[in-house]
């Protein structure tokens, strides 16, 4: 008897931590599909393989979609590019960065909306409120994105602007969170309470500018409040 009720108590426990586990991953969102390059560089696979921003690709692959938000170096990389690009990729970004490109290119601008092999992708605006580097009159943009039923945003060079509060339903949300360029870690903060996505990841630091003390920080102002999940680079 003593012998089935340890067992008993064995299987109870493990179910227990599997819902544990399922919970601390993300109020039930699937992360494994999520892999953070490094910058504003994440590799989101599903139905589709997408990629952000390639910069700094250490090993070649093929993406299906490939997502660019702005023509700086950092974002809008052609010899990284190249590195993803296969006979079906297609490249979503604005029309300065296109024409440092070659291929299947689709070319939007904020609000446009699109569906390119099954996703649906919406670009919104991304700019800078109290610094010069991303002036609203480029049109540069973020991206809102569905993947295995997962609705995420990547937010692009940005500031935390009035727009954030219109996304509706972000399951996750990429939010740089190094200052400089961007956001610092308190207004990123301000912006994801402002997205309220179900997840918030930081991005854009440990690499040209900021460190992984920005992204602690983003998770100290968040506890409680959004759950935050930091990446390990891959």
């Amino acid at each position: 008897m003593t012998d089935k009720k340890t067992v008993l108590l064995s299987v109870l426990t493990l179910f227990i931590s599997l819902i544990f586990l399922q919970n601390i991953e993300g109020r039930g969102v699937p992360m494994k599909n999520i892999h953070w390059l490094g910058h504003d560089t994440f590799k989101i696979t599903g139905e589709k393989t997408v990629y952000t921003d390639p910069f700094n690709i250490s090993k070649k692959d093929i993406a299906d979609i490939i997502l660019i938000t702005h023509e700086h170096f950092d974002h809008c990389s052609p010899d990284d590019i190249k590195k993803l690009y296969g006979k079906d990729t297609v490249i979503v970004t604005t029309q300065d960065c296109a024409t440092k490109l070659t291929g299947n290119i689709k070319i939007i601008k904020p609000y446009d909306k699109i569906i390119v092999q099954g996703i649906e992708i919406e670009a919104v605006p991304a700019y800078n409120i109290n610094k010069q580097f991303h002036p609203k009159s480029k049109g540069w943009v973020g991206f809102i994105f569905k993947i295995n039923g997962q609705k995420i945003y990547i937010a692009g060079d940005t500031d935390r602007i009035p727009e954030m509060k219109s996304f509706k339903d972000i399951d996750i949300a990429l939010l740089p969170v190094s200052g400089t360029y961007v956001m610092t870690a308190e207004e990123a903060a301000d912006a994801a309470l402002d997205i309220k996505p179900k997840i918030a990841i930081p991005m854009h630091y440990g690499s040209i500018v900021g460190s992984t003390s920005d992204a602690k920080r983003f998770v100290e102002l968040l506890k409680n409040k959004v759950e935050t999940i930091v990446l390990e680079k891959e």
